[in-house]
């Protein structure tokens, strides 16, 4: 039984890493052709509408989706597939009543937004083709949350493969098609309409299996739907706030550089912002592999096992997060330009100071699951909330005067500042200290290759050269500093052994590791 339950866990967590992973990948190939058919100014447009497509999006839903998938399984797992139904069918209600308000909301507040606050009549339409998209996108978020209530994580890669690929392939005609801004944001929201598609299409071959109909003797009259709404809410709140919260850290400079710069700065930044959060990609898997780790340790009142999960989740992040922070600094420019082209070079700067602050984040997320997994959820919230604010304070205060490095340099010194918040929470609430000196040779090591990286011509050539040598360089100053331990070698064995062809490459450079670790 233990064994079925861990081989469930893990297929969903390899498909929601699939899943995540589409979502990425997607979203950057949408970001390469809106900037190549757009141009600055036109991507600088839709930069605008994206923090509002995630706002409302996450304000339609209500935080609802993790509500549907904790009650659906709570519900099945004590053969109520009534009640597990019950509560799909509920928040259905719920979210598509909140995504018809909150586009209402959004189509008749986007004029005062384009004209009087971010004095910009040209986002108007743009703006307003956002309203399009959370009635659909609600409905996507329910069947979702239901899938992985039943732990049917492949629909949920489905119904995301389907979104993404409808997505990317009608803003590009809609763009193409004379559209402008405003037809890159109808093509998401045919991209969610097509996945909601397919969501109830999925949706409806499953429900009689695991969603049987009540009997009239069990239907929930009004004033019981209520109470299970008001549970729903409850669970959600502190969801929505979070996710706003974590949202705002990213995007609050993108407002902030609309209200004072012209649409090309905004179309600067909002290419550079995507760039610097790649790193986050390794954090996010690391953070969902330690919350359960974590917890586990905590129950079982193993303090070293608890050390070794936290020491070893901020090493191996550490490790891997920091010198691609540091690659992506030193050739900001050329890499913006590999991308999207020599017209967004001009967001290099930015995109160097951004990142810095993102390894600030990858810090602050991997605290955060820690201390989620040890039963304080609430830690984490109420941290990026002070975040928010700060980011808000500081952007103001900067970016009249430098402009979109401005912004990128408030962003930064926020992340810094909830992170040094959340490791001193951590730290004093798990009793683990953080591995000072691992983060002191990993640091080194990454100088070491920056350094190098700086001797190289700055322009797409060099970044190539850089992309073959620098992990060499890298992985050489990390051995010779100390900085990789036998556990990471026995790791890099164990995984060289399915690598098929490539497992003789593999052992052989483990065993050269094995000479030099600690």
């Amino acid at each position: 039984m233990a064994s079925s339950g861990t081989s469930k866990l893990l297929k969903g967590s390899f498909l929601i890493m699939i899943g995540n992973l589409l979502f990425r990948v997607g979203g950057y190939i949408y970001r390469v052709l809106m900037t190549r058919l757009l141009g600055p100014e036109g991507y600088g447009l839709l930069g605008l509408t994206l923090p509002f497509q995630g706002i409302f999006q996450i304000l339609a839903a209500g935080g609802l989706p993790p509500a549907i998938a904790k009650y659906v399984a709570q519900h099945r797992a004590l053969n109520e597939e009534e009640m597990a139904r019950q509560v799909v069918v509920t928040s259905l209600k719920v979210m598509i009543f909140l995504g018809i308000a909150f586009s209402l909301v959004m189509f008749f507040t986007a004029p005062w937004l384009a004209n009087d606050f971010f004095h910009k009549p040209a986002a108007q339409y743009p703006l307003q083709a956002v309203a399009l998209i959370t009635p659909f996108s609600v409905i996507v978020g329910a069947f979702r949350g239901a899938f992985q209530g039943i732990y049917r994580m492949e629909y949920v890669v489905i119904t995301r493969a389907v979104e993404q690929v409808f997505m990317i392939t009608m803003a590009v005609v809609f763009v193409m098609a004379g559209f402008y801004a405003a037809g890159a944001v109808i093509g998401t929201s045919m991209g969610f309409l097509a996945s909601a598609i397919s969501a109830i299409i999925i949706f409806r071959r499953l429900i009689n299996s695991y969603f049987p109909p009540a009997p009239p003797e069990k239907r929930l009259g009004l004033r019981e739907e209520l109470g299970l709404v008001k549970t729903l809410i409850s669970f959600s709140i502190p969801v929505i706030i979070t996710a706003l919260s974590e949202m705002a850290i990213y995007d609050i400079s993108v407002f902030v550089i609309g209200y004072f710069m012209a649409t090309t700065s905004v179309g600067y930044y909002t290419a550079a912002d995507p760039v610097a959060r790649l790193p986050l990609v390794i954090s996010m898997s690391v953070a969902t592999a330690v919350l359960p780790a974590a917890s586990e340790a905590f129950a079982l009142k193993d303090q070293k096992l608890l050390e070794t999960y936290i020491v070893q989740s901020y090493r191996v992040v550490t490790l891997l997060v920091l010198p691609m922070c540091v690659g992506i600094t030193v050739f900001s420019g050329p890499l913006l330009e590999l991308l999207f082209g020599r017209d967004f070079i001009f967001g290099a700067g930015a995109l160097s100071i951004l990142v810095v602050g993102m390894s600030f984040y990858t810090l602050f997320m991997i605290s955060s699951s820690i201390t989620q997994g040890i039963g304080y959820p609430r830690l984490p919230m109420y941290v990026l909330v002070g975040g928010t604010i700060i980011n808000l304070v500081l952007n103001v205060a900067l970016v009249p005067i430098l402009g979109i490095e401005g912004g990128a340099l408030a962003t930064t010194l926020a992340a810094l500042i909830i992170m040094i918040i959340i490791l001193w929470k951590t730290t004093q609430i798990t009793g683990v200290k953080l591995p000072g000196m691992a983060f002191i040779r990993i640091a080194t090591a990454s100088g070491v290759m920056g350094g190098f990286m700086m001797l190289l011509p700055q322009n797409i050539p060099g970044l190539l050269a850089a992309i073959i040598f620098a992990p060499l360089v890298y992985g050489l100053s990390i051995l010779l500093v100390g900085g990789v331990e036998r556990r990471d070698v026995r790791l890099i064995r164990r995984l060289g052994a399915r690598m098929g062809p490539l497992s003789g490459a593999v052992a052989r450079m483990a065993d050269l590791m094995d000479r030099w670790a600690r």
